[in-house]
């Protein structure tokens, strides 16, 4: 996880190119709260209406989310619905210019029923589909993949989204697979729900869930699927479509990652409370392609897209989910399977991610043996001025060469595992040196504290930090509560 977190202290924004079926979705918002009189349903009283990019378009709005330039392509109906659809994408920094309009076809229309009752969460309760599915006339076909031909030599990543509403033809998406290799480009797809996959032969990466890739290959399971079965289920995949990779969703128990050439690899996702499953689809191809737009391997890539598939089930509806979100999520589960004590290596990378999260990173350091109330009042007013804190903490042999051949009471392990255990603390690091300056230049600190024993100009890496456009906090020390005066105490009562 920590190669994943450094690359996404890399990530840069990048340039991606969505095809397929662009929908709009129209929400309306209402109470719930009797049934009708002539028959036994629900009465929506509308109260909102709204109306939202959805399918491929959804995609290219996540792909904005995660910094990414976005050219839709695909095709709406001569009408008001696909003004307002294309209107809508450019309104969200998406490069519309390239959706071709078919008047021999309706814009793709999902009307969602949204009902409250008794003041709890919005629920969807009905959809009604305005749609034709239609296979696109050759000579439209043309015309989108010239749209392709043009844009191709701009872009980092094609995504393909297919719906099964008569936009990704066989002749479309081979098109489009044939003109982005030959550019050097990936060509990821989010299959639809189709017997046979063979219109995506020669794309980088496919992502159906189980279900979807038993229906194309026949080969189905009861229940949830062994691994076996899914390793088959993906080898199948890969080597009949002559595929780069294969990405084979599974829910709650994240994906099953298949390389040529490689052994299959599950990739766990962390359990989440699922509220809508609506766009996690469309949210996990966004993330597989901005991350392999910026260059991260196929396992950190698979991670880092079942973290964000895995923050959009638990929001109601399709939300794009920020950047900034995932990768918070991606620290959070890192930071907790690595526990409080680091190495200073661990420590940085971590810093690095709070940062770029918009974190504010505090440090204190000190021997901390035999803990006490003046220790954790320190502590926590220290973790008080900002998000992070982090402790140094003197190694066995500096305590001995500060504090004399008796000391520390406690070793260093015994006494990084109580820090741990206080939560004002976010991370333990030791260190050999007889200053933490090592320390607090790896770091570098927003706030640098220490005791109100101390004056700024004695303050370690007070000058480095300032340098750095941090600040230095002193705190005052609880009256009576110190190391030396536990031990005199103890002593005395022998």
């Amino acid at each position: 996880m920590d190669h994943l977190l450094q690359s996404l202290e890399r990530w840069r924004p990048f340039k991606a190119m969505v095809v397929g079926d662009l929908m709009l979705d129209e929400l309306l918002f209402g109470d719930a709260e009797r049934l009708s009189a002539d028959a036994p349903v629900p009465i929506l009283h509308v109260k909102r209406r709204e109306h939202r990019p959805g399918g491929a378009a959804n995609v290219c709005l996540d792909l904005v989310a995660l910094k990414g330039e976005v050219i839709a392509i695909g095709v709406v109906g001569d009408d008001e619905p696909g003004k307002h659809l294309r209107t809508a994408l450019e309104k969200h920094g998406v490069d519309a210019s390239c959706v071709e309009v078919d008047a021999s076809r309706p814009t793709t229309i999902k009307q969602n029923l949204i009902g409250l009752a008794q003041a709890r969460h919005p629920q969807k309760m009905f959809r009604v589909d305005f749609e034709s599915r239609e296979e696109l006339p050759p000579e439209v076909v043309q015309r989108v993949l010239a749209r392709v031909r043009e844009k191709i030599a701009s872009v980092d990543v094609v995504c393909i989204e297919d719906y099964a509403k008569g936009v990704c033809t066989e002749s479309l998406c081979q098109g489009v697979i044939e003109i982005a290799r030959k550019a050097g480009k990936d060509v990821l797809v989010d299959p639809a729900k189709i017997t046979s996959y063979a219109k995506y032969r020669g794309a980088t990466s496919i992502t159906p869930n189980r279900t979807e890739a038993e229906f194309a290959t026949g080969l189905r399971t009861h229940g949830d699927g062994s691994a076996e079965h899914n390793t088959l289920l993906a080898t199948r995949l890969l080597e009949s479509h002559h595929l780069t990779t294969v990405v084979l969703t599974l829910d709650r128990h994240g994906a099953l990652l298949l390389e040529q050439g490689k052994p299959a690899l599950a990739v766990p996702t962390v359990a989440r409370k699922v509220y809508d499953v609506t766009g996690a689809g469309d949210m996990m191809l966004a993330a597989l392609a901005a991350a392999r737009a910026n260059a991260i391997d196929w396992p950190d890539a698979v991670r880092f897209a079942n973290a964000a598939a895995g923050l959009e089930v638990e929001v109601f509806g399709v939300e794009p989910i920020p950047l900034e979100a995932v990768h918070r999520s991606i620290l959070e589960q890192a930071s907790k399977g690595l526990g409080k004590v680091r190495t200073l290596q661990q420590v940085v990378v971590e810093v690095n991610a709070r940062r770029r999260a918009g974190q504010k990173i505090v440090f204190t350091n000190g021997c901390f043996d035999v803990l006490h109330a003046g220790h954790v009042a320190l502590l926590d007013q220290s973790a008080d001025h900002g998000d992070y804190l982090i402790v140094g903490l003197n190694d066995d042999a500096s305590v001995k060469r500060l504090k004399g051949p008796l000391r520390p009471v406690n070793n260093q392990n015994d006494r990084a595992k109580v820090l741990a255990a206080l939560g004002s603390v976010g991370a333990v690091v030791l260190f050999a040196e007889d200053t933490p300056i090592k320390l607090v230049e790896a770091v570098k600190p927003d706030v640098l504290v220490k005791g109100g024993d101390y004056t700024k100009e004695r303050v370690v890496g007070a000058d480095f930090v300032e340098k750095h456009g941090g600040s230095i906090v002193l705190i005052d020390l609880v009256e009576g509560k110190s190391t030396t005066n536990t031990i005199k105490k103890m002593q005395e009562t022998r």
